[in-house]
């Protein structure tokens, strides 16, 4: 054990919070082989096998290496103390704050909002995981999480709050004449995401006698946005985002139909709400422009 190399750690804990070797190695910034290797290097060290393989091929922690991924997390919070004390004593704010919300969100609204935060706040670092997937606060797998809904899960350590509320509207191609859109069809969602209220409006609006749907169908709202810009049909957006995009030019809805609104909610973790890392952020978050 005295030759255990607490760098390798790291790959550890990301190889739980993620499942699989090619997700730990992209949250790392390294290859899968990288992942995998430093893996054994940790088993050949500790004479033990750290993880077993589930039927659906991910990877999760034997007891042992549960227990040292345990007491690495406690490290991993210590160092996070470590770059607190160090931002306040240079009067500034340090650390790494992992932030996950849908590709949506991330590339259309946080990303364009970022550089006079992150001028601001030179010593710290976002990483901005764009997933749809609802990411593990509690495994780490993020610090932070926006979602568009209130939250069924998360458990005591989890607190979430609304924060903003997404206005939806009808966006066409910018190019296209009025009357040219006017036949233009609605792009609408696949099975997967039907439940979604801007899915569901989309569907009933497909299905009017005056309407049609596209013979395109699609799973995430920035694959919509980029079919309606090649003029392949009609969506749905968040005015924010529409109005933001040359490309596109907001489609009126002359029979007094309203489109949906989303809720924004964030969630973070009770055990690093007091970071001035994480507190930074937040606050950031709540000073965006959602409506």
């Amino acid at each position: 054990m005295r030759n255990l190399n607490w760098n390798d750690l790291r790959f550890l804990l990301a190889l739980h919070r993620s499942g699989t070797y090619s997700e730990a190695g992209r949250q790392l910034g390294v290859d899968d082989t990288t992942v995998s290797r430093r893996i054994k290097v940790l088993e050949r060290v500790t004479g033990t096998t750290l993880f077993l393989r589930r039927p659906d091929h991910s990877l999760e922690l034997t007891p042992l290496g549960q227990e040292i991924a345990d007491r690495a997390e406690a490290m991993e919070r210590a160092t996070d103390a470590i770059a607190e004390s160090l931002g306040a004593a240079e009067k500034q704010v340090r650390g790494t704050v992992r932030l996950t919300a849908v590709p949506l969100v991330v590339n259309r609204v946080l990303i364009p909002a970022l550089p006079s935060f992150l001028a601001a706040h030179p010593g710290l670092t976002v990483e901005l995981t764009p997933d749809a997937r609802d990411l593990s606060l509690t495994r780490r797998e993020a610090d932070l999480a926006l979602r568009l809904a209130r939250p069924k899960v998360g458990g005591g350590d989890v607190l979430a709050q609304r924060i903003g509320r997404l206005s939806y509207a009808a966006f066409y191609a910018a190019n296209l004449k009025q009357q040219q859109a006017e036949s233009l069809p609605w792009i609408t969602y696949d099975d997967g995401m039907a439940h979604l209220p801007h899915a569901r409006w989309l569907a009933q609006r497909a299905k009017r006698a005056t309407e049609q749907a596209s013979n395109l169908r699609v799973s995430d709202g920035e694959s919509a946005l980029e079919a309606a810009v090649q003029g392949l049909g009609k969506t749905l957006a968040p005015s924010i985002v529409g109005a933001a995009d040359g490309r596109l030019k907001a489609w009126p809805l002359r029979d007094g139909t309203v489109p949906p609104q989303r809720e924004v909610w964030l969630l973070s973790h009770a055990a690093q709400r007091e970071l001035t890392s994480i507190r930074t952020v937040i606050d950031w978050l709540k000073s965006i422009r959602w409506a």
